[in-house]
């Protein structure tokens, strides 16, 4: 692990912090990828905020260079549907670390397993827009979030969505460098990441936001695999198996030979979505496109026609307010939330 240690650290932030004694830790809502997510309130302002406690497993003398990528890039990032980084305070002698963010009352996971009815499709377009418009904004920014799932989109009583959890966001330039392919959770992992591709896109990112669209239409995962071989099993099923026409350079992936897969023609698409309209499957089509040259960008997929046809999306503050599940001591969803994030 590559860390960065506590004086280098000091020089840039530490001196100007507050302490999390400030902060009266209110619960537990959750743990992100790289840290424990606590409900607490800054005894100063009274204001309700989200406090990131930094994991610092295996770390005796510098952070873990994952929290400090989130730190950096949370610092520069300023857009209404991103999660906002307010500040960072530490803990007790230094010996730990807290972001201060600003609180949303929901995720869409929680939502997902507690709503008494599915969100409508009006709903999901205001959800799905507002997502894209954060994802368009990072991808401008050259930042790979490389980890969308529901439990990352969480949404304010207001109906404003942001994404979080940048624990594994990468800047990306031009020539693209290589990264690990084991990023983003199975069930929203894109085809190429899981034969092996090295060279990640904005394409990563928008395959999970096709997976994300799908899941609130049906109001369930879309490609729910336990392993990664079910998952590219699924994966074709779903959409036909790829061949060298579609998506050149696909049988020279790394990990291609070590799938058996099965021969299948048929994209499905529209037999799992049978009401949706044409323009919702284009949409998802242009989403799940196998070819990540080919898939289409957040800023494409703002343009689609889908949006724009009825039922238009609902604005945010009509959207409706929930019971605040995260305020609980311990979310009736935990063990699914676990499920989701762990897979």
């Amino acid at each position: 692990t590559v860390t960065m240690c506590w004086r280098e650290w000091d020089l840039c932030l530490l001196g100007n912090c507050r302490s999390v004694k400030d902060f009266e830790k209110l619960n537990r809502i959750g743990e992100g990828t790289y840290g424990i997510v606590y409900r607490a309130r800054d005894m100063r302002s009274d204001e309700i905020v989200a406090l990131k406690k930094v994991r610092m497993d295996k770390e005796k003398d510098g952070i873990p260079i994952s929290s400090l990528r989130e730190i950096t890039l949370l610092l520069r990032l300023r857009h209404p549907n991103i999660v906002e980084l307010k500040e960072v305070v530490v803990g007790n002698h230094l010996e730990s670390l807290f972001l201060v963010m600003s609180y949303c009352e929901q995720d869409l996971a929680s939502l997902l397993e507690n709503m008494q009815a599915p969100f409508s499709e009006a709903q999901v377009k205001c959800i799905v827009l507002q997502l894209l418009r954060g994802l368009a904004y990072l991808h401008h920014n050259f930042i790979l979030h490389r980890d969308l799932k529901v439990s990352n989109l969480l949404m304010t009583d207001k109906g404003c969505v942001k994404i979080a959890d940048f624990g594994l966001a990468r800047v990306y330039g031009i020539p693209l460098k290589p990264m690990t392919p084991r990023v983003v959770t199975l069930w929203y992992r894109a085809p190429e990441l899981l034969l092996g591709s090295k060279t990640q896109t904005t394409a990563v990112d928008m395959w999970a936001v096709g997976c994300i669209l799908a899941e609130l239409l049906a109001h369930k995962p879309l490609l729910p695999g336990s392993s990664e071989i079910q998952q590219v099993d699924l994966i074709v099923q779903l959409l036909g198996t790829p061949n060298e026409n579609i998506w050149p350079g696909f049988s020279r992936l790394p990990l291609v030979g070590q799938y058996s897969l099965r021969k299948q023609p048929y994209n499905n698409l529209k037999n799992k979505f049978t009401w949706l309209s044409e323009a919702g499957l284009r949409l998802l089509n242009l989403l799940f496109m196998f070819n990540p040259q080919r898939r289409a960008t957040a800023k494409d997929s703002l343009e689609s026609s889908y949006f724009k046809e009825k039922p238009l999306p609902c604005e945010p503050e009509l959207m409706p307010t929930f019971p605040h599940h995260r305020n609980k001591r311990a979310a009736p969803a935990a063990e699914n939330q676990l499920k989701r994030s762990k897979v």
